[in-house]
């Protein structure tokens, strides 16, 4: 165990903004005085590595509110509300409607109005199970991108080669009034508002008449065209055919319509316009509204709230009905709502992403605040999707995580009581980009599902983080956060804001493994890891 314990520096590893060498590490209980003998010193350490044990037997772990063998919803630590899925360079990145708590004159959570939704959610992912957290994209209001949106809801997002590079466009419906879009020079921003207003608005021919001007998705075919979807809303008496779909082509420059939006009549259309392509067939997606009676259901076979295909050989149709693919969440956890999609692919396999109330079920809240889960299908030879099941554990990895490579600290399957935070300036005035995990206190956790360490193994870690003048230990275990002891990583709060910590593992840790960084102290934050 004595090499558990080797003293803290700086390394290459996380290219910490002001390295400082540190000084020998002082344990929890002493500090290992420099005159010592080294027969002394290696007693000590071993003293000191059970010092370490006995502070972890002492630990509750924090819980887990989606349970740590289940990879729905795909993060607990913020809510993420109609998300939608743009893969680029071998990631698939997240944006969801930021929902957040607002609360009542006595200070007690309320119900979920969204009337003071401004922010926008980004995660990503490269194998399906493991997200890294990019934080929030402030749209509107105060400090947003834009100055002239109230509200940004229920996101779409698409990537072009504009002029030789590659330009991110994320579209947002601004409350239910208009849609609106910002671009970018990365998946993460910074975002900015080119535009100078909203892209589809109420004066614009074939759009005023739409009940609920909102909830884009964007298809960018394989010719470059592109096309925009949205629109909603019941019109009073015409449940069954409410006429309130719409779609147009994009201009080149992603920003701009051609021509007149085509109407799209989606038997008993609610809202959540979605759009994929398989072969050479446009696929057409929404949630139905909640008015459904029995001559809708026995005709098509649907009900209320649940998620639709239209199919064409146009991508600006006529779209002709096909089938139900999801049903509402209530079905499955008993607590319902609106339903929100999108339909991605990634690595080769068929995806289906949404939301639900599970995580807030589990929190005991219930007031309509939602969190993304993901689902896989496969759909057959003629597009045929079938019913898709929402479940909680189900989904695949499609990758293992390198853990010689730097991961970022706001990276993991699962959590428990931690939370992520902007890590740098850029970061900080953007609200997304680059997070660090941040309010640990003794017993939170991390898992990394899948993560691997080859034959040869792992001999020592490293961690990047800000002591913020507080002292702990992180406990590093395989398979579970009890698990098997790979080794300690104590961070010395010696008023360095940044410094990267070492030390090496017991034994090498080799093939594929669960990793579980356990916390004891509190007050420090991981801006990264990794190992040699």
């Amino acid at each position: 165990m004595t090499a558990l314990f080797a003293a803290l520096g700086v390394s290459s590893c996380g290219q910490p903004e002001a390295p400082v060498p540190v000084t020998e590490t002082e344990t929890v209980t002493e500090s290992i005085a420099t005159e010592e003998t080294a027969e002394t010193q290696n007693t000590n350490e071993e003293e000191e590595s059970m010092d370490y044990a006995e502070i972890f037997k002492g630990i509750t772990l924090a819980k887990s509110y989606k349970g740590v063998t289940n990879n729905n919803p795909i993060i607990e630590q913020h809510y993420g509300a109609d998300p939608f899925a743009l893969v680029y360079d071998d990631t698939v990145y997240f944006y969801m409607t930021a929902d957040a708590y607002e609360y009542d004159e006595a200070g007690e959570i309320a119900e979920n109005t969204y009337s003071k939704i401004r922010s926008l959610y980004v995660v990503s992912t490269k194998d399906m199970i493991n997200f890294t957290d990019h934080g929030e994209i402030t749209i509107a209001g105060e400090g947003g991108v834009t100055t002239w949106a109230h509200n940004s809801w229920a996101p779409a997002a698409a990537w072009k080669m504009i002029d030789g590079k590659p330009k991110f466009f994320l579209y947002f419906a601004d409350n239910g009034g208009g849609i609106g879009v910002v671009c970018a020079d990365s998946p993460v921003g910074p975002f900015r508002d080119e535009l100078g207003h909203g892209l589809i608005r109420r004066d614009m021919e074939n759009c005023g008449n739409v009940e609920w001007l909102f909830d884009p998705a964007v298809l960018v075919d394989d010719d470059g065209k592109a096309y925009i979807y949205f629109g909603g809303g019941v019109p009073k008496g015409k449940a069954s055919h409410p006429m309130t779909g719409r779609c147009a082509q994009l201009g080149d420059d992603m920003m701009s319509l051609v021509g007149v939006p085509e109407t799209i009549d989606a038997p008993y259309l609610f809202e959540d316009s979605g759009i994929h392509k398989f072969g050479d067939t446009y696929y057409y997606t929404y949630c139905t509204n909640f008015s459904v009676d029995e001559a809708g259901t026995a005709e098509y076979g649907f009900e209320n709230g649940e998620i639709c295909v239209m199919e064409s050989k146009n991508p600006l149709g006529p779209f002709t009905f096909k089938e139900r693919i999801l049903r509402n969440p209530a079905y499955y956890w008993n607590v319902g709502g609106n339903n929100h999609h999108a339909v991605f692919r990634f690595r080769d396999q068929w995806y289906i992403c949404y939301h639900s109330r599970m995580l807030e079920k589990e929190q005991g809240i219930l007031h309509g605040y939602r969190s993304t889960s993901i689902d896989e299908f496969t759909p057959a030879a003629d597009g045929t999707i079938g019913d898709i099941r929402m479940t909680k554990d189900a989904r695949k990895q499609v990758g293992y995580l390198n853990p010689y490579e730097t991961i970022n600290g706001a990276t993991f399957a699962v959590m428990g009581g931690v939370d992520t935070a902007p890590a740098d300036e850029v970061s900080r005035a953007n609200g997304c980009g680059n997070l660090l995990l941040t309010a640990i206190d003794s017993g939170d956790f991390v898992k990394l599902e899948g993560v691997d360490f080859g034959s040869t193994g792992a001999k020592k870690i490293k961690a990047t983080v800000k002591t913020n003048g507080k002292d702990g230990v992180i406990r590093v275990t395989t398979k579970y956060a009890n698990g098997d002891v790979a080794g300690y990583l104590p961070v010395k709060g010696d008023g360095n804001e940044t410094t990267v910590i070492e030390a090496a593992l017991d034994a090498p840790v080799t093939g594929v493994q669960d990793l579980y960084f356990t916390f004891s102290g509190e007050g420090y934050e991981v801006l990264d890891w990794c190992f040699e």
